[in-house]
């Protein structure tokens, strides 16, 4: 079990796809890989989500996948010679070609993006290191002039900040990853250049129960439907790459705080993710600014915070997750962390398994608890739980492995599969033993919470407080 509450995701990629590789990071402390399906074919993915499962059955602990998906990449044509040398303060003719052997044209071959483009809107390309202003229209061209020098090649990405495009988040290709992702009971998809509520609610028609839906907020129209996107999806990711080309780089920080706080509040984990530890793709340690961004988003209260290319192409990705992890247990340890906090939302209506979780909150931080254990068939009072951050792993016991999994992103909670209980006894007794394999000692105190009557779905509604090795108090 481990000893932090925050979690670590982990990326999937030609450094970490071996099964010896996967087991290790596992070990070293991932809870939840990230299969990104911009990269990969669908035999390579089913190869590693078995590997994923062998590594989960043999250390008992239930593991998250997600797939990533690619979503509606925008990206330049090929240019002549295969790149041009853009010179500052020269114009471009952007027009809709997929190649050219013109050296004042940068073919665009999207529509979409040429529609709406106006005199005034910037056009970012290749993660932004390149950047366009666009002057006017002649005829079928968008003349754009070029804000600073440097080299185009062919198929770089192209943003548009501020602009919001009349196109879906799921493409063809999108689709197809999808179909296959399901099939492969990944326990969530992450949907890429959301915009628009709307682009939550198409996915959800296409997955429905299956996998729950990550929102990765990384365009401005995304930020500013914030609370409704949240509300549709299951888990937001603050994706700061392409957040960070489509926004002033020092609005991003500002930002990921705003979308931290919205999912407190919800009560729906959240994933900050990009360039966390990137120093690390190629060094044995972090920079002391990585080590501060990591240690940021722990107190600001994330649920989990994610390696992409430190773990995917990197030459040290155990290390990295090993030093991801002391980050994490060096920040929890500071009792001022705001991820600690309760964050309600004043507008919101509470139940009785609210008012149960929040009294369990307090009842193990008063009598100093190392463990409270949920009973839960859902999910719903472990997720209730985690939301209150309490300061004591919560032990989410489930009969369901799909639900365990899913828990397995939920800040504090370590997911166990056992079957659900029939009384009170039996939920003493369980949670006696659960407690016991995970290092409780005889005597310590453990708060169990439960739903009445036991075996189904229903609300929370019993909390006991508990000796370990005694039948309660």
């Amino acid at each position: 079990m481990r000893n932090r509450y925050c979690k670590i995701v982990a990326t999937v990629g030609p450094a970490s796809s071996s099964p010896s590789m996967l087991r290790l990071l596992h070990q070293a402390g991932v809870d939840v890989f990230r299969l990104n399906f911009s990269h990969g074919d669908h035999a390579k993915t089913a190869g590693v989500m078995r590997a994923i499962r062998e590594a989960e059955a043999e250390s008992g602990a239930p593991i998250a996948v997600f797939a990533d998906l690619q979503g509606p990449k925008i990206r330049t044509g090929v240019l002549k010679g295969g790149g041009v040398d853009l010179k500052f303060g020269a114009k471009y003719r952007l027009m809709l070609l997929k190649e050219t052997d013109e050296e004042d044209v940068i073919p665009i071959p999207h529509p979409e993006v040429l529609d709406v483009l106006g005199p005034g809107d910037i056009l970012k390309l290749d993660d932004g290191k390149l950047q366009l202003t666009v002057k006017s229209r002649e005829g079928e061209a968008v003349i754009a002039q070029a804000d600073a020098p440097g080299r185009l090649t062919n198929r770089k990405g192209v943003n548009l900040p501020g602009r919001a495009l009349p196109i879906s988040a799921l493409t063809d290709k999108d689709r197809a990853d999808l179909a296959h992702a399901l099939d492969m009971a990944v326990d969530y998809v992450a949907l890429s250049f959301v915009q628009r509520p709307d682009d939550i609610a198409e996915a959800r028609d296409l997955i429905g129960d299956r996998a729950g839906i990550i929102a990765k907020i990384e365009k401005p129209t995304a930020v500013e439907h914030l609370d409704e996107i949240l509300a549709l999806s299951d888990a937001i990711m603050v994706a700061r790459g392409d957040l960070g080309v489509e926004l002033p780089p020092e609005q991003v920080p500002g930002i990921q705080r705003r979308i931290v706080r919205a999912c407190r509040a919800a009560g729906k984990p959240v994933i900050v993710a990009t360039h966390m530890l990137e120093s690390m793709v190629e060094s044995i340690s972090p920079t002391r600014a990585e080590a501060s961004d990591v240690s940021t988003a722990v107190y600001q209260g994330a649920d989990a915070v994610m390696l992409s290319a430190e773990t995917a192409v990197g030459r040290h990705p155990p290390t990295a997750v090993a030093i991801m992890d002391r980050i994490i247990v060096a920040t929890e340890a500071d009792e001022e962390s705001a991820g600690f906090k309760i964050a309600l939302d004043p507008d919101a209506e509470y139940t009785t398994a609210d008012a149960i979780t929040l009294s369990a909150r307090r009842i193990a931080e008063v009598l100093e608890c190392r463990f409270a254990v949920a009973y839960t068939k859902t999910g719903s009072t472990a997720k209730r739980l985690s939301r209150d951050r309490p300061r004591c792993t919560v032990i989410a016991a489930t009969p369901n492995a799909d639900v365990g999994r899913r828990l397995a992103l939920h800040w504090g909670l370590a997911p166990v599969i056992t079957e659900d209980i029939s009384d009170f006894n039996e939920m003493l007794e369980k949670a006696d033993r659960l407690a016991r394999e995970n290092g409780a000692r005889d005597g310590e105190r453990i708060v169990i919470l439960a739903g009445y009557p036991f075996g189904r779905p229903g609300k929370t509604n019993t909390l006991k407080i508990s000796r370990v090795g005694a039948h309660g108090e």
